[in-house]
């Protein structure tokens, strides 16, 4: 085997992607404090072509270095918008008629792999805090909770690599449905 060179990948521009259909997700960050993490998930969502992240509170939001060194171009591909936290977030998202998510460990939460999104529907995943999660206004405000099953000594996962498993998941049911 040989691995392809980038231009053999036959990857879209900036332009093209921008004009490219979208996956109805957005996916919502509640206060990560990581500038890496940021870049990490735009990067994630860039490959997954997610419809826009929503950066909340402290959420750092491009440009800066620190998001540009992991995102690589993607703070330039995917849409993005900076919210005074994600309690606003979620109320506008929900107001468009999207089905917001909590990506936290909550009673009654829904395993990630038992949950298939609705055909033709649209929906947003709010990723906490690396420290805290997702706030428990915002838990309470969203229309339902997707845990990560883990099955380690840990409890957690890390904001980014949780973003990749989530949208993964996402794209999967949604190419597998259509």
């Amino acid at each position: 085997m040989r691995k392809l060179r980038v231009t053999e990948m036959n990857r879209l521009t900036v332009d093209e992607f921008k004009k490219a259909g979208k996956m109805p997700l957005t996916v919502v960050l509640d206060d990560v404090r990581s500038m890496y993490n940021v870049g990490s998930v735009l990067r994630s969502c860039d490959a997954f072509r997610v419809e826009a992240v929503w950066l909340c509170g402290i959420t750092a939001a491009p440009p800066h270095p620190e998001i540009h060194k992991t995102a690589l171009g993607a703070e330039d591909s995917v849409e993005w918008r900076h919210f005074a936290s994600a309690a606003e977030a979620v109320a506008e998202l929900q107001a468009r008629g999207v089905r917001v998510m909590a990506v936290e460990q909550c009673e009654g939460s829904t395993r990630l792999d038992d949950f298939r999104p609705e055909p033709g529907a649209a929906y947003a995943v709010v990723l906490g805090n690396e420290v805290k999660g997702v706030h428990q206004d915002v838990v309470d405000a969203c229309d339902g909770c997707l845990e990560i099953p883990q099955y380690g000594t840990k409890h957690s996962l890390n904001v980014s690599v949780t973003a990749g498993i989530v949208v993964w998941h996402f794209a999967q049911c949604i190419i597998h449905n259509s």
